[in-house]
């Protein structure tokens, strides 16, 4: 037999599109309603991803989805004969060499063909930044300068900043690995073998080597090794839990054939990889194996669809920035310099000392301390976390995206009512659900403790000691029922209820199944059920599901004769002819603290959506009940049949967003990215959740997740309650605020005092610093900002969310810079003209005058740039600034009155110019004031 060859279901090589290619299987995947690529349509697509930027837009299902869903598509319309045709296997099976040849060429059956990163690769990302680039180039440069101290405190601020780096991406990269452990198992493959009569043999393989066209025989318990198009089937009930997260089964059987119509998780005909069988059995082909299966083509795009880090790439920028303004200040300063004093390694050093002052050089200091204690503070509310950028990304964060079950409720049910078919409250409907519930052995769900505890605490006397339990036909996932077979007791018989009978309970329409009578309203004749009962039943049901509740029917049947219980053969025998007698009604109640954190995120500008793969009459029902807005809902099946510009819309309304898909949740969280420009968090804790976890800005699992969704999380909650979240959302903007402080502060200071640097160096013809004098002066002022993760932040800062602006950052530099450089230029001219300093007789006293009050304007910087309101008079820093302000300033008043100010070439200063600096900080705070009031009038914030 000759065999084709297997092309990759995602390459784009013309028709090797599909697995083992041929005309047939071609013209199905490629109908007639997808229009053919021509030049305009590929120009057209290459320009919108160039103006797009890259950015992840989740309107539209990738290229690979897509050829993905019309393959298995293929499959479902087709009848099983065409369907070995189409996967080139036969009705025996693969042979095994063919078998083999198909692992080779496949590779082994994996979910997500993930290369581990090596070390060293990560190493390098986190160690090339333009940031670290120039404190190692300013510190090779120092060494060659015999500057070591200042070269040595370079490299270990960028030592610093790398570990922390590698550390956290080095981590964070094994998680994709995880994956495999949802499919590692034994598989029964039907092979078929012998040269020249050929002999069906089952035989047990290992899931990894399971290729496209084998035959699979599976039984309870077992785990899909790949996508599969179902044979043969008998009561075959599978758990599609790990894809669509919803806990109900799905019944599936091989005798149909489906439409376009049917979502593609219902296919009933379908089973996918990673999902298993609760119950029945079957036999299935093998259609996609690997990498080219609906499970890994939703998580072939972990780790490659991270939204840009706008914070990191803000920072870059600056970094640019930095480096620009360094070559030409320094470059001017430099040959200055030597123009004057004829010394090319004097001119370097000072040059040097120019670019260090210029580098933020506490910037991975702050930034990291800021981080870390926020997690410190999170850790106390009981929160983990993994990745401390997080705690910035929660300060920016305005979207939360969440499940319902265990989130917003108790994930526990309670019973809500006992109704007859009538729709009227019925207590002899509850007395039987409890005994069927009390007597139940073989497995306790949570329904039956609803049931037990409504009855205890509400104090009915249905008195279970007076009966006796005879046998009990326990639950399955075919009958999706349970019954209790039981008497009186002798002394408490009475001629108005059998001695014996049968009590059933379960799922609705199973129960009504085997009901061939109904109580009629009275309560005390049966009568026929008919089919006006039974579509009355179905209206109730319906009713009471609008209302978010779940329902399950009671039904009982006398047993006449002894012989009726003593033999029992067949379980079905009892289960018939029985009489209907009502319903019980359960509702997962919403937790008490939900909706009072749901309004406190509000509050703190943090809007809620509620993504969860639960039915929208009972998504609906618990988001009222917490008090999230339910005028715009929407489910996956609906979100499917929307174009691209419809979905994003959609999305951007719908405040309730039922029945969805992991791929949808990825679409969904993408769209509020790319096109509403929000910052998304997402809480998850399944398998489901991973592609969303992966995606979000910020990634929330609970302790009790699956490890995947806790490995993709960036922070874990010990609780599952909202309010954890609520303090780090203010932990978060807090450390936002405080590293935007230092960013800002210490580009308009460094800025400001490079230029005039500049500006003296020009007017002066030599050094205003010595670099001995400069690294010193910049040394006590980066100390000096040590304290600000200490900081705290304005009430009004923490209630809304905070981003990066990619124009803040440049405007407010231009708006304030300016009036730094402006005083220190005031001061340069005070002491031209005021004490003539305007020689080289007088240069000891310009440096010891100009070293302290550039170092003390460095530090009021501080408390200027750090709150809108006037500083020291209607705001006053944190006591860790204040003290850091106030001993940075004594020590470098003191070090030209000490001995180190002689070492260092200082003179003491006269009284009259430290009252020419009190009212120059005066005059700055007051000229900085009006600037900043101007500003905010302008663009509406500060920091």
């Amino acid at each position: 037999m000759g065999w084709f060859k297997t092309p990759s279901i995602f390459t784009s090589n013309n028709h090797r599109n599909l697995p083992y290619y041929n005309p047939i299987r071609q013209n199905l995947v490629n109908n007639s309603e997808t229009p053919k690529d021509g030049v305009p349509n590929k120009l057209f697509r290459l320009l919108r991803r160039l103006l797009s930027g890259g950015k992840m837009d989740g309107g539209s299902r990738t290229e690979a989805e897509e050829k993905l869903y019309s393959w298995l598509y293929a499959l479902a319309q087709s009848d099983k004969d065409l369907v070995f045709e189409y996967v080139r296997s036969t009705e025996r099976g693969l042979s095994f060499t063919e078998a083999e040849r198909r692992l080779k060429e496949n590779g082994p059956n994996v979910p997500v063909d993930y290369s581990f990163p090596s070390w060293w690769h990560i190493l390098w990302n986190a160690f090339f930044h333009p940031f670290n680039i120039i404190l190692i180039v300013l510190s090779v440069i120092s060494y060659i300068t015999s500057d070591s101290p200042n070269g040595c405190i370079m490299l270990v601020l960028v030592f610093i900043s790398v570990s922390l780096r590698f550390y956290q991406e080095y981590a964070s990269s094994k998680a994709a690995m995880k994956l495999s452990e949802f499919v590692r198992c034994p598989v029964k493959v039907q092979r078929c073998a012998g040269r020249v009569v050929q002999t069906e043999l089952v035989v047990q393989i290992d899931q990894r080597d399971v290729v496209p066209g084998d035959i699979v025989i599976f039984e309870p318990g077992d785990l899909f090794p790949g996508d599969v198009r179902l044979l043969s089937t008998k009561h075959l009930v599978v758990s599609q839990s790990s894809l669509t997260g919803e806990s109900w089964t799905t019944e599936k059987t091989a005798d149909v054939r489906e439409d376009s119509s049917t979502p593609l998780l219902d296919l009933r005909n379908i089973c996918f990889m990673g999902t298993n069988v609760v119950s029945g059995g079957g036999v299935g082909l093998v259609v996609s194996t690997g990498s080219k299966t609906y499970m890994s083509t939703m998580f072939s795009n972990i780790g490659k669809k991270k939204p840009p880090n706008e914070f990191e790439d803000g920072v870059r920028r600056i970094s640019y920035v930095l480096i620009a303004v360094m070559l030409v200040v320094v470059t001017i300063i430099v040959a200055t310099d030597y123009s004057t004093s004829h010394d090319l390694s004097e001119s370097i050093l000072f040059g040097v000392s120019v670019a260090s002052a210029l580098t933020p050089q506490m910037l991975p200091l702050i930034v990291n301390t800021s981080l870390a204690k926020g997690a410190l503070a999170m850790a106390k509310d009981r929160c983990i976390i993994k990745s401390l950028t997080a705690i910035r990304d929660m300060g920016s964060m305005d979207i939360l995206c969440i499940d319902k079950t265990g989130t917003l409720t108790m994930n526990r049910a309670i019973m809500v009512n006992h109704l007859d078919s009538w729709g009227l409250q019925k207590e002899k409907v509850l007395q039987f659900a409890f005994l069927n519930s009390y007597f139940k052995t073989d497995q306790k769900y949570p329904l039956d403790d609803a049931i037990l505890a409504h009855v205890y605490t509400n104090g009915y006397k249905f008195q279970p000691s007076k009966w006796k339990k005879i046998d009990e036909i326990p639950f399955d996932f075919i009958r999706r029922r349970v019954a209790i077979i039981m008497e009186r007791e002798a002394e408490d018989r009475s001629h108005h209820i059998s001695d014996r009978i049968v009590v059933t309970k379960g799922a609705l329409e199973e129960v009504m199944k085997v009901c061939s009578f109904i109580e009629d309203v009275d309560g005390e004749t049966n009568i026929t059920f008919s089919t006006e009962h039974y579509q009355r039943i179905l209206n109730l049901t319906e009713e009471i599901s609008n209302e978010g509740l779940r329902a399950i029917g009671v039904a009982i049947r006398r047993l006449e004769t002894e012989t009726s219980y003593q033999h029992r053969d067949d379980d079905e025998t009892f289960e018939s002819d029985m009489v209907f007698l009502g319903l019980i009604t359960f509702f997962d109640p919403p937790k008490d603290s939900a909706k009072q954190a749901l309004w406190r995120l509000a509050e703190k500008g943090v809007k809620a959506k509620v993504l969860t793969g639960d039915s929208l009459t009972l998504s609906i029902r618990v988001c009222k009940e917490v008090g999230i807005r339910t005028t715009h809902v929407v489910t996956g099946p609906e979100l499917e049949l929307l174009d691209q510009d419809s979905f994003h819309e959609t999305v951007k309304r719908a405040t309730v967003l039922a029945r969805l898909t992991p791929t949808q949740k990825l679409r969904v969280v993408q769209s509020l990215q790319a096109v509403g420009n929000h910052t998304v968090g997402f809480l998850g804790d399944g398998v489901n959740d991973s592609l969303a976890l992966d995606a979000a800005n910020v990634g929330i699992s609970v302790d009790s997740g699956v490890s995947v969704a806790k490995d993709f999380a960036d922070i874990i909650l010990l609780e599952k309650d909202l309010n954890v979240l609520i303090a780090g959302v203010e932990h978060g903007r807090l450390t936002f605020g405080n590293t935007m402080k230092y960013i800002k502060m210490s580009v308009i200071a460094n800025l400001g005092s490079v230029l005039s640097i500049l500006i003296a160096t020009l007017g002066l013809k030599y050094e205003p610093l010595t670099p001995k004098q400069l690294l010193t002066q910049n040394f006590l002022y980066s100390v000096g900002q040590i304290a600000i993760p200490w900081d705290k932040m304005e009430e009004e800062y923490v209630k809304v969310p905070q981003k990066w602006s990619k124009k803040g950052l440049p405007m407010f530099i231009l708006w304030n810079g300016p009036v730094c450089t402006l005083f220190d230029v005031s001061t340069l001219m005070f002491l031209w003209f005021y004490y003539k300093a305007d020689s080289l007789d007088d240069i000891v006293f310009f440096r010891s005058a100009w070293f302290i009050e550039g170092l003390l304007m460095q530090t009021l910087i501080i408390h200027l740039i750090r709150t809108e309101k006037i500083p020291f008079v209607q705001e006053f820093a944190s006591w860790p600034v204040l003290c850091s302000t106030v001993l940075i300033s004594a020590i470098g008043i003191a070090i030209p009155f000490t001995p180190i100010g002689d070492v260092m070439g200082f003179v003491e200063l006269p009284l009259s110019y430290f009252g020419f600096l009190v009212v120059l900080f005066v005059g700055y705070i007051f000229v900085g004031q009006v600037v900043k009031r101007l500003y905010i009038m302008v663009y509406k914030s500060w920091l």
